[in-house]
């Protein structure tokens, strides 16, 4: 009875160690900046802090370029097929798990899509960054599951990380080129008026 009851002991044993490699089969990949794109805004994807990714349950990885898009994604799509949702620590880019990070929040702070949210592995991290910044409020996992996840498009304006200025960016761009070419064509214009008045000149000259 004692020799069963130890093999039982050590085939649980067995069981739980299995289940424990099991829940860290999961595993992030790599972000590849000349490749990978946002699956939910479809904006390329910085090999930063902001990045996020899920591993689905069958080995897909989908990658985000700022939480907001995971969660998106989850609001969008459900959870069952989800393996392990992973994020960033902002100091240090290590990948973190999902639910055992700390966040920071402020409708203010700068992030890729604007939704505000920077990710740390140690709270005491989150909380030296809220001090920092002089503003800002400490969440968990817990917590994000019934934030509001609103995007601050005022954010999405500025020069910070948030992408959209990247459109803008690209439409100052074609302002400038369209003010090149004003200018060249006004440079233009006048060597035109300037050729004009020395052929009136030569003109008159010749007349006298």
């Amino acid at each position: 009875m004692r020799k069963k009851t130890g093999w039982l002991a050590v085939v649980m044993a067995a069981m739980f160690a299995l289940a424990a490699c099991g829940g860290e089969k999961y595993e992030a990949q790599a972000i590849n900046e000349e490749t990978d794109i946002c699956v939910i805004c479809k904006m390329a994807i910085k090999d930063d802090q902001y990045a996020t990714q899920i591993v689905t349950k069958d080995g897909q990885s989908l990658k985000f370029d700022d939480i907001g898009c995971l969660n998106t994604w989850k609001t969008e799509n459900g959870t069952d097929t989800i393996g392990a949702a992973f994020v960033r620590d902002y100091d240090t880019k290590q990948w973190l798990r999902y639910e055992k990070a700390y966040y920071a929040y402020d409708p203010t702070y700068q992030t890729p899509m604007a939704y505000g949210i920077v990710s740390f592995e140690k709270q005491e991290d989150a909380e030296a960054f809220i001090a920092e910044q002089g503003k800002g409020t400490l969440m968990t996992a817990d917590d994000l599951a019934s934030h509001t996840w609103k995007v601050n498009m005022e954010m999405m304006n500025t020069d910070g990380h948030g992408h959209s200025h990247g459109h803008d960016g690209a439409e100052a761009e074609g302002h400038g080129d369209a003010h090149k070419e004003d200018a060249h064509g006004d440079a233009h214009e006048d060597v035109q008026k300037e050729d004009a008045h020395k052929e009136a000149h030569k003109e008159e000259a010749h007349s006298a």
